[in-house]
């Protein structure tokens, strides 16, 4: 399909630059894709949506402070880096700074007590580069490192605010570069109106890679490679859908990236017995779900991997009317914004 067939035009101001508070007072555009009715309520009334008997399945990654500023050593020159993942020689990182640091120049991190040595640039323009401290990525960030906001988030800079609401109230194990924000929604209080109507919560797990930054460079939606993302279903939460599908029970699938982790572990048969590795899955219409019924979901860039997935699951034109609806009821987009329920 053409890319150009999921481009609408969003009002810079319907960017959300900042979250609500509560989480779930955000507003909640329900979407039926049977009949294609739109429902406008707030985000807490999802328990109204979601029956006794369905499954919620969330995404419980947890964003690392990834970004981090400093300067180049030997001139001085301001630097800036985002962390992506580690390897075998130390992390790969995306990073900018005036001239071409040559291979084994230092970099001085702000507010820490150790540097980085850059090693190699890839083919892909990341760079590769060595901590000049022990200790694990989680350890060496998170005293020094910025919340990774997307730049479209007043242009990635974080307030002291964001280090706690860029993360799900079930984030747990860390590995993200960006928020699932689908979840950023929910409350404990919210969780447990769920749970006491008798919907029943399980948890999977994707770490958010930096492809979320990345837009699509290509005119045909064949044409178009996804980033990897290291995602994992556990057999036990496997076996928990099965159950529920046979019992007549829907699963809902909290955000893009849950969706993304359960569709992957069916396409590799491996619907009850679990899934851990990488996945490139791009989902685009047509495709056949065989794990997600319903989703809730923030509302996607314009031309995004991201909204080719709502799309196919509940209709192009269905998700761009529903979208310009949302645009003419002033509903705030992207990361910090409102949340759509498909059902």
């Amino acid at each position: 399909m053409r890319v150009d067939l999921f481009d609408y035009e969003l009002p810079p101001e319907r960017i959300a630059q900042h979250a609500l508070e509560p989480r779930d007072s955000s507003r909640l555009l329900i979407l039926d894709r049977q009949t294609g009715k739109l429902e406008h309520r707030v985000f807490r009334d999802i328990v109204d949506y979601i029956h006794a008997g369905d499954l919620l399945i969330v995404n419980d990654t947890r964003v690392l402070p990834a970004r981090l500023y400093g300067t180049r050593t030997k001139t001085g020159g301001k630097w800036e880096g985002l962390f992506l993942q580690s390897t075998a020689d130390g992390w790969e990182m995306m990073a900018q700074t005036r001239g071409k640091p040559e291979i084994g120049e230092t970099i001085t991190i702000e507010g820490a007590d150790w540097q980085l040595t850059l090693l190699e640039r890839t083919p892909n323009k990341t760079w590769i580069v060595r901590p000049s401290k022990e200790g694990s990525p989680e350890e060496l960030l998170s005293p020094v490192g910025h919340t990774p906001l997307p730049p479209y988030i007043r242009g990635g800079h974080d307030e002291a605010n964001d280090q706690s609401r860029y993360q799900t109230v079930f984030a747990d194990k860390p590995g993200a570069v960006a928020a699932p924000t689908a979840g950023l929604h929910f409350t404990p209080e919210l969780l447990e109106s769920l749970q006491r109507k008798g919907v029943m919560l399980e948890k999977v797990t994707l770490h958010v890679g930096p492809g979320t930054f990345l837009p699509m460079t290509v005119e045909e939606t064949d044409e178009h490679v996804m980033h990897f993302e290291w995602c994992q279903l556990t057999p036990a939460v496997a076996r928990r859908i099965r159950d529920v599908k046979d019992s007549g029970g829907r699963v809902v699938a909290v955000g893009t990236t849950a969706v993304r982790t359960l569709e992957t572990a069916a396409l590799h048969g491996h619907q009850e017995g679990g899934f851990s590795g990488s996945t490139n899955l791009f989902i685009v219409p047509p495709f056949e779900f065989k794990m997600v019924d319903c989703l809730v979901t923030n509302f996607h860039l314009p031309k995004s991997t991201l909204l080719m997935l709502v799309s196919a699951l509940a209709g192009r034109e269905a998700i761009l009317a529903a979208y310009r609806e949302a645009i003419e009821k002033e509903y705030r987009f992207y990361s910090y914004g409102d949340a759509m329920l498909i059902l």
